[in-house]
């Protein structure tokens, strides 16, 4: 992955993140259906990729504050891991809308890149134990491929163990 690829897709704001910052990434597009159980699944199973490799990005509310949780999408997110993680007491899944309007991003497509408000993020730390990751670049059907030390970096976010099985 040394260098920039674009399969199938035009710019969305977390590609053009992953421009401004010059790290090396891949943009992996599928045919998304509009049918699928599990956004992240369906991506998994599209690309032909280990659910362990691919994450997905879900807004939770930590004690009043949106926060972004990324994690695999095998598991699920411990709410209460969430709220430990960045210091907070409480934590519930977020208002759809609510995520919408802050990330800029739709439900299925939420990237934790190129978010129209920067938030909180936790990525789960099983993502330092592979040599790249999937998340959303953007849009429903489309998936980026990076680094998790980039995916950390540019997100500023903090791991910790905040999935579960």
């Amino acid at each position: 992955m040394a260098k920039k690829s674009r399969k199938g897709g035009q710019g969305t704001p977390a590609t053009v993140a992953l421009e401004s910052a010059a790290v090396a990434f891949t943009v992996h597009a599928y045919e998304h259906d509009p049918a699928a159980a599990s956004y992240g699944g369906e991506a998994a199973e599209a690309l032909g990729v280990a659910p362990e490799r691919v994450f997905k990005t879900l807004v939770a509310d930590v004690d009043g504050a949106l926060t972004v949780g990324v994690v695999p999408v095998a598991g699920q997110l411990d709410l209460k891991a969430l709220a430990a993680a960045v210091g907070g007491k409480r934590a519930a899944m977020a208002d759809p809308a609510a995520a919408e309007r802050s990330s800029g991003y739709v439900l299925g497509g939420i990237s934790p890149l190129g978010q129209r408000r920067a938030l909180r993020t936790v990525v789960d730390e099983a993502a330092l134990g592979h040599p790249t990751v999937y998340v959303s670049a953007g849009r429903r059907g489309l998936e980026v491929e990076l680094a998790p030390a980039d995916l950390i970096a540019l997100t500023g976010a903090v791991t910790a163990p905040i999935a579960r099985a």
